[in-house]
């Protein structure tokens, strides 16, 4: 009875999704004095502008009722399923928790979400991209027109990143149908993975011939060339990785990174004989994640945050905060996944820091000390292996300009930065030509800034690189989205999966192969008969 009803919320909230986004009128009899027809609305330069920054809000929008993916929904929709997170108490909804023991199913409500919020994003980006061309306004600036062109397609690109990622073949819509009607009007067959990925690397090759390389305020934060080039090469990568393994592609990694690497990094910082932008990393790693330094140096593309302000807070702060603390909003949602390694039953990724890397302690706190009483507070750990042991609590998006620092945070969270870059780059480049001097000094300028010596050219083979690296991309970019994609996508010496045995290895024992796929929702299979009987294995 209960999945009954599961199943029929989870359809009427298909449904009434599908009727708000359609925005067909005949699906409504009001007033249209008091609201805006579609018709009559994109019809400025204005509008335009404010139909293409709507693309950007379903990246970060938030509040009480709605996650959104770069605010807590691939934190509870994602993240958990892999090794470094687990629900914390406070993390009661049992959609979250079976996921993170990879008990889910296709009716599991925050796998929808993404979905449906991805597909929402991306028909705002189809409209723009249908309606902006035919805006005629003698006053339009046509190279504004091009540049927010650029950026939907950019963000179009962003989002069907995520979902091919996670879903495979997904259904590739570039159109807009302002005259479908009923559900029938909306069906479309899942189209191929390789199909999706070439509508992305178009979108992306697109909007870099287009995108400017920085904006002054009240723009900042909007896509630029360098993000389209630098997502570009993450897109290339993952296409050279599992499950595609097209391998041709790394060299597309390297040279596309190297569009957006600055030439004391090794790259051109150039593209098509235009600037990119003149990236770097901050010297001081906590520096990628203070409200004070958002937007800086090393940030490419960021989902943009304000602290305490019409609901535009980053709502991850206070999930990640013990509760019970006088004057902290912590509801401890999320925490690290503990599990046995060893004689230690409480190993976790924060353990995996060697004692000199810098990282450890800007990622996570163990201690909280009350602004109201100044008293210290921490969790304790019943560890006999090790004393004093307590519990670490991610801490990337603390705020400490902020005047109610824990109930929502300024901190932006990054969707890639110039670490990442170097990464991708240093992995590409190894798999491409083995660990050359290149592949080393971009790894190391990410090693060294934690404060780690730098690896010596010559002493590591392939193989050995290539594990050295992805310990690299775990350490750097941990509570930053990225754990996921990295475990479905990366493999060992002999070319094989390496996902199931790191999920085992942190007793997620209910780990198989077929997991690397989410499930097509079931609500979208309910009412897309062209879905009807395609479903991820595993989930049939």
């Amino acid at each position: 009875m209960k999945s009954f009803i599961l199943k029929i919320l989870t359809f009427l909230y298909a449904l009434t999704l599908f009727v708000v986004l359609s925005s067909c009128n005949d699906f409504l009899e009001e007033d249209p004095k008091s609201n805006v027809i579609e018709d009559d609305f994109y019809k400025t330069q204005k509008q335009a502008i404010s139909a293409v920054t709507a693309i950007y809000q379903l990246l970060n929008a938030g509040g009480n009722t709605l996650q959104t993916p770069y605010n807590t929904l691939f934190n509870t929709g994602m993240n958990f399923a892999g090794d470094d997170e687990d629900p914390g108490p406070g993390a009661t909804n049992a959609d979250v928790r079976s996921l993170s023991v990879l008990g889910h199913s296709a009716s599991n409500l925050r796998i929808f979400e993404i979905w449906q919020q991805h597909y929402a994003a991306i028909r705002k980006a189809n409209i723009v991209l249908d309606k902006v061309p035919l805006i005629v306004d003698v006053d339009f600036d046509e190279a504004l027109r091009s540049r927010l062109l650029a950026e939907a397609k950019f963000l179009r690109a962003v989002y069907y990143f995520n979902l091919v990622r996670l879903y495979g073949d997904v259904p590739l819509v570039t159109v807009y149908k302002k005259d479908a009607v009923t559900a029938a009007d909306f069906a479309i067959a899942r189209t191929p993975s390789t199909e999706v990925y070439a509508q992305i690397e178009k979108d992306l090759l697109e909007a870099a011939d287009i995108l400017p390389i920085s904006y002054a305020t009240p723009n900042v934060g909007r896509a630029t060339r360098g993000a389209a080039l630098a997502l570009l090469a993450k897109v290339y990568l993952t296409k050279a990785s599992l499950p595609l393994n097209i391998a041709g592609h790394y060299a597309d990694a390297v040279q596309t990174a190297e569009y957006v690497l600055s030439a004391a990094d090794g790259g051109t910082g150039t593209y098509k004989g235009e600037p990119t932008a003149t990236y770097n990393l901050f010297t001081n790693y906590a520096q990628v994640f203070l409200p004070a330094f958002k937007n800086g140096v090393e940030h490419i593309f960021s989902a943009q945050f304000k602290s305490n302000s019409q609901d535009q807070g980053n709502n991850q702060n206070p999930r990640s905060i013990l509760t019970n603390i006088p004057g902290l909003s912590g509801s401890y949602a999320d925490m690290v996944r503990f599990y046995k390694k060893d004689n230690d039953n409480f190993f976790s990724v924060y353990k995996i820091y060697t004692p000199g890397d810098k990282r450890r302690d800007i990622t996570f706190v163990r201690k909280f000390k009350s602004p109201q009483t100044g008293a210290i507070y921490s969790l304790p750990i019943a560890n006999p292996a090790l004393a004093n042991d307590s519990t670490p609590f991610f801490n990337k998006t603390w705020d400490p300009g902020s005047l109610a620092p824990t109930n929502q945070s300024a901190a932006n969270v990054a969707i890639i930065r110039y670490a990442e870059v170097l990464l991708i780059h240093a992995e590409a480049e190894n798999e491409l030509n083995g660990p050359t001097a290149k592949a080393y000094k971009s790894l190391n300028r990410v090693r060294v800034r934690a404060g780690l010596d730098p690896l010596v050219e010559g002493t590591l083979n392939k193989d050995e690189f290539r594990e050295a690296v992805y310990l690299d991309r775990r350490l750097e970019l941990v509570f930053e989205y990225q754990r996921w994609f990295d475990l479905i996508r990366q493999k060992d010496a002999a070319g094989q999966s390496t996902f199931v045995r790191n999920l085992h290895a942190a007793q997620k024992t209910n780990a198989a192969e077929y997991h690397r796929l989410f499930p097509i929702p079931q609500a979208e299979v309910d009412i897309n008969y062209l879905i009807q009987g395609h479903q991820n294995p595993g989930f049939e």
